[in-house]
């Protein structure tokens, strides 16, 4: 499949999340199914580094893993009939948070769709600051849209 880059307004067609919880600037490239790689450039006044921590500002783990979860969810959102939809993170594992992502960092995404089937996503991402892995962690996201075409509805096995 070709692959696709995508800027801010081409993030917002794609998938639902806005600032200030959009975690990424620009998809440089995603292979629809298989993988997807950008940045999210941490400017000084973004919100959370006002409170965490005072003194001491730097990304949230959480908002690390994630920005590696709505770029993965590109991977995802970019096949056919999917532009639009919800994906959400069901479970994280492996999380390893290596770095502190200071105000003015780029951190760059790369993220993996290691297995897509019937609306759940095996995931892996890397995120990184100046060449130095800053966070990592293997997920999973489901798409309600797909997974509701999977339901056994209870009347039917009645």
């Amino acid at each position: 499949m070709k692959s696709l880059q995508l800027d801010l307004k081409g993030l917002h067609e794609y998938q639902r999340n806005r600032a200030p919880y959009l975690m990424m600037d620009m998809a440089e490239e995603i292979i629809p199914g298989v993988s997807a790689k950008g940045y999210k450039d941490l400017l000084p006044d973004e919100w959370f580094f006002k409170v965490h921590f005072p003194g001491d500002p730097n990304m949230p783990g959480m908002l690390q893993i994630e920005a590696l979860v709505q770029m993965c969810a590109l991977t995802v959102l970019t096949l056919p009939g999917n532009k639009g939809k919800v994906a959400y993170l069901t479970s994280a594992n492996n999380i390893k948070l290596s770095k502190k992502i200071l105000p003015g960092d780029r951190l760059n995404i790369e993220t993996k769709l290691l297995s897509w089937k019937r609306g759940v996503g095996q995931c892996s991402g890397v995120g990184s600051v100046n060449s130095q892995v800053a966070c990592r962690a293997d997920f999973t996201i489901v798409m309600p849209d797909i997974l509701n075409d999977f339901k056994v509805l209870s009347e039917a096995i009645k």
